[in-house]
């Protein structure tokens, strides 16, 4: 009997897997009471302004969205000093990843990413029949030199996630200045700064400079899934040059933004109270894990985000099962080619105590 067939090298792809969803963890392990700490969402739920749009909105849903989400690209213009034409909305960031790596991507292109970084950037070149480079990483940073160094005749994007997912810590501007140097303008670099809200250090690279200087290679994306709570709704966006933007209008799907989705990034882009109370209430949670790391004897790189990631040992498996058993949820870093460690999302205050507690015992239970 004949199969249809799929498209070529579909089977090289390691599907991403997302944090397991707390209704599955009850199910599976028999639990009502239980902390997700896996996906670096908002202790402190959605922006209050964007629920308070969200529900005069409601009755609205029969309505296809705006699919130009002119309305929306204008707040996010407004908000970054940047012009209506510089930025495109996604599907999350996730989207706007999936439109470029459509846009930009031939057979046997080359793309550059750091060897533990989102991958998501492993899943669509591949898609794509281009070629993945892996630039390990320094210290548990991205190495830029690195990257330059890989640069190639066939290279096409150079993905720079800052802060770096999973290991939180950034690339500094003069770093950046460096490498943007060392890039020929024919090849699209695009720093991914889903985190950048989080960071209070003053070496972290001001990137959409490029953008209003008018340099036609550097796209930066956004999300408002982390510091505006608004994961759920699926929401992101890029800015770039026009130019660098039309190709992705050409492969966008119609309406991949969702009604509420737009209303909802527009009133958070105003909340600017809640950010502040996100970025103190992460602030404190991350100093409280390190302490507890500390007294664990557990290594911890240190953070620019709302998480962390630790070392456990050969064991960071078994223990992140022992501490699903407990109704913690926390994300094994296997697929970031770091499988002695955990990423953990910094809670509310009660869920980072439980954590410990829970994780104290597991680690017990293993040694």
């Amino acid at each position: 009997m004949s199969e249809i067939r799929p498209q070529r090298g579909l089977d090289d792809i390691r599907p991403y897997v997302p944090g397991k969803p707390i209704e599955e963890v009850q199910r599976e392990y028999g639990l009502q009471d239980v902390v997700k700490l896996a996906s670096n969402e908002n202790p402190l739920g959605p922006s209050p302004k964007a629920l308070a749009a969200l529900e005069k909105t409601l009755r609205e849903v029969h309505l296809y969205p705006d699919g130009q989400g002119y309305y929306l690209r204008q707040a996010i213009a407004d908000h970054l000093g940047v012009t209506l034409e510089q930025v495109i909305i996604g599907n999350g960031a996730d989207g706007v990843i999936v439109q470029t790596c459509l846009a930009y991507l031939d057979d046997g292109d080359e793309v550059i990413v750091g060897r533990s970084s989102f991958p998501v950037y492993d899943i669509y070149t591949h898609v794509m029949r281009a070629q993945l480079v892996k630039v390990p990483l320094k210290e548990y940073r991205l190495d830029l030199e690195g990257m330059a160094e890989a640069i190639t005749e066939r290279t096409k994007i150079v993905f720079v996630c800052n802060p770096n997912n999973p290991t939180g810590t950034i690339v500094t501007q003069g770093e950046v200045e460096s490498f943007m140097a060392e890039v020929p303008e024919h090849i699209l670099v695009i720093f991914d700064e889903a985190y950048y809200e989080f960071v209070d250090s003053p070496e972290y690279p001001d990137t959409l400079r490029y953008v209003r200087e008018g340099r036609r290679n550097v796209m930066v994306m956004r999300t408002f899934s982390k510091i505006y709570g608004l994961a759920g709704l699926r929401l992101g966006y890029a800015v770039a040059h026009s130019d660098t933007l039309a190709p992705l209008w050409r492969v966008k799907e119609p309406f991949a933004v969702n009604r509420l989705a737009q209303i909802a990034g527009i009133a958070a882009l105003e909340d600017e109270e809640f950010v502040r109370r996100s970025v103190e209430a992460n602030r404190e949670g991350r100093r409280y894990l390190y302490r507890q790391f500390e007294r664990l004897g557990l290594f911890y790189v240190e953070s620019h985000t709302n998480f962390v990631l630790v070392r456990i040992g050969p064991e960071a498996r078994e223990v992140a099962e022992r501490l699903l058993r407990r109704g913690v949820i926390v994300r094994p870093c296997t697929g970031y080619d770091l499988p002695e460690f955990l990423r953990i999302t910094v809670g509310s205050p009660d869920q980072n105590a439980r954590l410990i507690d829970a994780l104290e015992e597991a680690l017990a239970e293993v040694r």
